[in-house]
């Protein structure tokens, strides 16, 4: 088995993947700082939302921030030209997991992905070409690595696509071609084509053909014969998605990602005038560590997104297991959440004002999330100490989800401050099914 995965082949499509995905983090952290996201992401929040388990990554000081984020630039640029590779590559994905740990209101598929995808990589040689590494001397260069190093990233993008069709293939999707139906005519002005986003029947073609997309792919970019349309295709299709919706730098992670399923000949055109002939060969070292690890995390990487099956109800109703499954723009959904204290010793009560202590997007994240409200019902508890003795703290909340009626979402009866967030199936949740 082991010599299989270790037959060597050409180092360039690592390298164009190293030099991309440094690329792309480095412009988008640009990006994400110029757009002032910083500040109101980081900085204008006085409460952050945790991770189950998470709970101990606190913010740093406000003094820090920009700081850290301008290593983050840094490194990424670091990553690229690979400058000090590894180190890079480690102080990078830190940084960005920590930003993206310290409040989950912020979580995105992509960013998940680029925390998987760095993970990937970081055990990869892929600074032993075209690289200042090599450059200074610091690691000698090669022309080719073990298959498997390249293997484990493209396995990881076939798990991201996959994933991504399955969870099409609801009846929302397929049969009411829901949430799409009622975002394409918001595009109603969109040149040229614009006009057609009104009817029903496009909204139906644009979802079977996206889940059509996402199922099969992968076996079209592996296959020879059929790489170039499905490369195509896939430029044409997160183009169009890039265009239409706001999904961040997603489409262009897959772009650039890609690339990868192309041959040594393709990549190594891309090198010709830069190649050595004397570059050597890097055997695969830790064989007896990279094979369980990697064994370890795929076989993760196949659970998670499936762990949703273990608990009643709808998992786009619940939120239970949905984060970490690759649902990606499956759902319109909205919800809004009235919190009562109240003081039992006291018999008295009060409606708080969300936005006293949420900025306007943790206050809509929240609304639609359990863990997120049980983790505000015990911080306007601890912040109104002073003023109640014995607090309770209840919620009337609703949800709306791809356009249905308004309907009660969490028992409004339960002290969410008895509640505490877990593995288990959240009772307290009333609405679990799409009605």
């Amino acid at each position: 088995m082991w010599s299989v995965i270790s037959t060597q082949r050409s180092i360039y499509p690592l390298v164009t993947f190293r030099i991309l995905f440094g690329g792309l983090m480095f412009f988008s952290s640009i990006r994400f700082w110029m757009q002032g996201w910083i500040e109101k992401l980081y900085v204008q929040p006085d409460f952050f939302f945790k991770y189950y388990n998470f709970e101990w990554v606190e913010m740093c000081p406000q003094y820090f921030i920009k700081p850290l984020f301008f290593v983050m630039v840094l490194t990424a640029l670091f990553v690229a030209i690979g400058l000090f590779y590894r180190w890079a590559l480690v102080i990078f994905l830190c940084i960005f997991t920590y930003f993206e740990l310290v409040d989950a209101t912020n979580y995105l598929n992509h960013h998940y992905l680029v925390c998987l995808l760095g993970f990937l990589l970081l055990l990869t040689p892929a600074n032993r070409a075209f690289s200042l590494d090599v450059w200074r001397g610091s690691v000698k260069p090669s022309k080719t690595i073990p298959q498997f190093f390249i293997w484990i990233i493209i396995l990881q993008i076939g798990i991201v696509y996959t994933y991504a069709g399955i969870a099409k293939l609801n009846s929302d999707w397929i049969f009411n071609a829901l949430p799409l139906r009622i975002w394409l005519p918001e595009h109603h002005d969109f040149p040229i084509i614009g006009g057609l986003f009104k009817y029903t029947e496009l909204a139906f073609i644009f979802s079977w053909v996206g889940a059509l997309y996402d199922c099969t792919i992968v076996y079209f970019l592996c296959w020879k014969k059929t790489r170039p349309y499905a490369y195509a295709t896939v430029v044409i299709f997160h183009l169009a998605t890039y265009v239409l919706f706001n999904i961040g730098i997603f489409p262009w992670l897959m772009i650039t990602s890609n690339l990868i399923f192309f041959s040594d000949q393709f990549h190594q055109r891309l090198y010709k005038r830069f190649t050595d002939k004397n570059e050597q060969t890097v055997a695969a070292n830790h064989k007896k560590i990279l094979t369980p690890l990697l064994g370890i995390y795929f076989l993760i990487q196949i659970i998670l997104p499936l762990r949703h099956l273990a608990y009643s109800g709808n998992t786009f109703v619940t939120e239970i297991g949905y984060r970490f499954g690759w649902r990606v723009m499956l759902v319109e959904k909205a919800g809004v959440a009235t919190f009562v204290l109240k003081d039992k010793n006291k018999n008295r009560s009060m409606e708080i004002d969300n936005a006293q202590y949420l900025t306007p997007f943790q206050e809509k994240q929240m609304a639609i999330q359990p863990d997120f409200m049980l983790q505000f019902a015990q911080h306007i508890a601890q912040k109104n100490k002073d003023l109640v003795s014995e607090p309770q703290v209840f919620v009337n909340s609703f949800i709306t989800i791809n356009g249905r009626t308004s309907r009660r979402y969490i028992d409004p009866n339960v002290d969410l401050l008895n509640e505490s967030d877990n593995w288990g199936n959240k009772p307290y949740i009333i609405a679990r099914e799409l009605k």
